[in-house]
């Protein structure tokens, strides 16, 4: 049986293992920057930009993790869930452990009201998009994702 909880701070090290395994999974693996500390203060500071939760087995085993933060919309006028990380370990694909973060988190979207439950999938990852489709998804093929990072970024802000 499969137990989703909050994460705690004590649960950082573990949460930055998984981010550093999906990188790997998604072919980047040396793009992960994001230190211990870093993650302790973006989920747990004194303003938090995040929130995870930690999938574990019935013996207290981590499973896999999602991490999530508040979006809004101006259309709906409410807020929404943004998912940025789901994350299932080799071992526990194929058990549920997927299925059940999605829905712990659906729950989560609608106990608070929220409008929208979104996130991206990689295009080239289509057992990810077929297990999304299953579970009710709907694909915004006529949305791209824009980014503006380092250089650029700076370059945009004028400095």
């Amino acid at each position: 049986m499969t137990r989703i909880r909050f994460a705690t701070a004590g649960d950082v090290p573990q949460i930055l293992a998984f981010v550093r395994e999906l990188a790997e999974y998604e072919r980047e693996p040396d793009a992960v920057v994001a230190t211990e500390p870093m993650l302790e203060a973006a989920l747990f500071g004194p303003r938090p930009a995040a929130e995870a939760v930690i999938a574990e087995s019935g013996e207290g085993t981590p499973l896999g993790f999602a991490l999530f933060f508040q979006n809004f919309s101006t259309w709906t006028g409410l807020p929404g869930m943004y998912l940025e990380d789901l994350y299932v370990t080799p071992t526990a694909r194929g058990a549920g452990v997927g299925k059940a973060l999605l829905r712990h988190l659906a729950d989560i979207a609608v106990t608070r009201g929220y409008a929208r439950f979104e996130w991206s999938v990689l295009d080239w990852n289509q057992s990810a998009i077929d297990f999304y489709r299953a579970m009710g998804a709907v694909g915004m093929d006529e949305w791209t994702v824009q980014r503006v990072t380092g250089d650029a970024l700076a370059k945009l802000a004028g400095r």
